[in-house]
């Protein structure tokens, strides 16, 4: 079914759309979950909220893109289960691996003064993805959006993890120059 009719069925208030949804989407979303959460249940759980949350957000929201919308929640979702889990218990994994990567090119927003300071941020990110070539934007959204393995991005596109970590290495230092060029204090 078509994302639009999708769409269609959440505003008609229809059960069916939940249904849809799933049928189209639940890999898609358990990929998102499970790359964060490492655990079947958890991403499953994810999953099961997404769509509480998206049946709560449509109406009043229509989004453009019902992937990018579904994919959207169940990352937030799964990054909120993650930060409660290792707040009881730390854990070491590809999440928090790519995590403290990140951490030495963008600024904290652990106290940000407000929601624009968090809207700047996206839009510097976006401005500076969509100035990579497709597969250096591919690599680092696969690996800080996604997180996924070094090895799991190597093998995909046919390189070595050596060869990853380098251009991610330097995608992070141009990054943080790209930060700091728009005054964003690291």
């Amino acid at each position: 079914m078509e994302d639009s009719r999708i769409i269609d069925l959440f505003w008609e208030r229809s059960e069916d759309a939940i249904a849809e949804t799933q049928r189209k989407y639940q890999r898609y979303c358990h990929s998102i979950a499970f790359a964060i959460l490492a655990s079947d249940e958890d991403a499953m759980e994810c999953v099961n909220d997404t769509y509480t949350r998206a049946w709560n957000s449509i109406p009043p929201n229509r989004p453009d893109r019902l992937e990018a919308f579904l994919g959207k929640i169940t990352r937030h979702l799964a990054l909120d289960r993650y930060r409660k889990s290792t707040a009881k218990r730390r854990r070491h994994s590809e999440i928090s691996t790519a995590l403290d990567e990140l951490e030495e090119c963008i600024p904290s927003l652990a106290y940000p003064g407000d929601m624009s300071d968090g809207i700047v941020l996206r839009d510097a990110l976006n401005a500076f993805l969509r100035s990579l070539s497709e597969e250096n934007m591919n690599i680092f959204t696969r690996r800080y959006w996604y997180t996924c393995s070094i090895a799991d991005i190597a093998k995909e596109y046919g390189i070595s993890e050596s060869n990853v970590k380098i251009r991610l290495h330097r995608m992070r230092l141009e990054l943080k120059k790209y930060l700091e060029k728009k005054g964003m204090v690291i």
